[in-house]
């Protein structure tokens, strides 16, 4: 995905393009996030340029969207950044947020591992009884 030694990457502002294809995302995505203030590109005419703080920012917006936070959370702890604590705060309030988001993941994944097992069962039982099937009727040939 982004590969931050990539020039482009390095470079003080990036287009829209730049970054939907940096990023993998499209314009309507980071207009979104743009609607959501969670980036604020330079607006220069109808052009938008994305500096270093926007990328960094939708990284982590990225990130928090793969790791199921929501875009709620994810400004919170942007907004934390600005706090004036060298980043305790928002590294304190990340790491709660990150914890409940691991329970709840663990939690799910422990409801689909039963899931996986029933159906498992079920489909045995359903191969066990074809299987009587085909028994029965070479019988009754």
């Amino acid at each position: 995905m982004f590969d931050m030694d990539d020039p482009i990457m390095t470079a003080d502002v990036m287009t829209i393009r730049q970054m939907c294809d940096a990023f993998e995302v499209t314009p309507r995505t980071l207009r979104f996030y743009e609607q959501k203030e969670l980036l604020s590109p330079i607006r220069d005419g109808q052009k938008r340029l994305f500096t270093r703080r926007d990328r960094a920012r939708l990284k982590l917006i990225l990130r928090g969207k793969r790791f199921g936070f929501s875009l709620e959370e994810i400004r919170q702890l942007l907004d934390l950044y600005y706090v004036g604590d060298q980043q305790a705060t928002q590294l304190s309030r990340t790491i709660d947020i990150a914890q409940d988001r691991l329970s709840d993941m663990e939690r799910q994944r422990a409801e689909l591992d039963l899931a996986i097992d029933d159906l498992r069962n079920q489909m045995k039982l359903v191969e066990d009884m074809l299987a009587g099937c085909g028994k029965a009727q070479d019988a009754a040939e």
